[in-house]
């Protein structure tokens, strides 16, 4: 499999990445746990090391099962999540959850995907969707903070505009976009 850095980064990923999303989300009902976990290490078998998920699938628990399931290869794979809403609520439905990108919750956000990933440091932290009540200096200035705890390695943004991204990139570079 080939491979690519991202941006001016050291991160190298598969050329070839895997959306784990559907695997638990979104696309109809959650799919059996076994057979998506043998579908993501057949992936890594074949050379794929770049997977993505994030804390609003399902929610948590397609973070669980990409967790679980890539654990025993985790040195081999460089995961991506997100964060950015407020999943607080109790309607779960795509696209029903407001978007909270304010700093102390972006931290506790990270604490439960480190928990639910089974990792001590996240590859990849996208914000999921710019949040227009917080300013973004304020999210590159929050995943800056959590790079320079160990807990975050790479920061990215998630259906950005070009000036968006040039200030966050101004506080803290930006690894990775990420964009439908």
């Amino acid at each position: 499999m080939q491979t690519r850095k991202l941006g001016t980064s050291n991160l190298e990923v598969s050329a070839i990445g895997l959306g784990c999303m559907g695997m638990s989300f979104s696309y109809g009902p959650a799919k059996d746990k076994k057979e998506m976990t043998a579908l993501l290490r057949a992936a890594v078998d074949r050379g794929v090391t770049f997977f993505d998920t994030a804390e609003v699938y399902g929610p948590f628990t397609n973070e669980e099962l990409v967790g679980e399931a890539l654990s025993p290869v985790r040195e081999q794979v460089v995961i991506a999540t997100k964060f950015g809403f407020d999943l607080g609520g109790t309607d779960h439905r795509p696209g029903a959850a407001s978007l909270n990108s304010r700093p102390e919750h972006i931290k506790e956000a990270v604490e439960g995907s480190l928990k639910r990933l089974r990792i001590e440091t996240i590859d990849l932290l996208y914000q999921h969707r710019v949040d227009p009540n917080v300013p973004i200096e304020d999210v590159a200035g929050a995943v800056k903070e959590l790079i320079q705890q160990g807990k975050v390695k790479h920061f990215g943004l998630s259906e950005a505009g070009v000036q968006t991204i040039r200030r966050a990139h101004a506080v803290q570079p930006v690894t990775a976009l990420q964009s439908e």
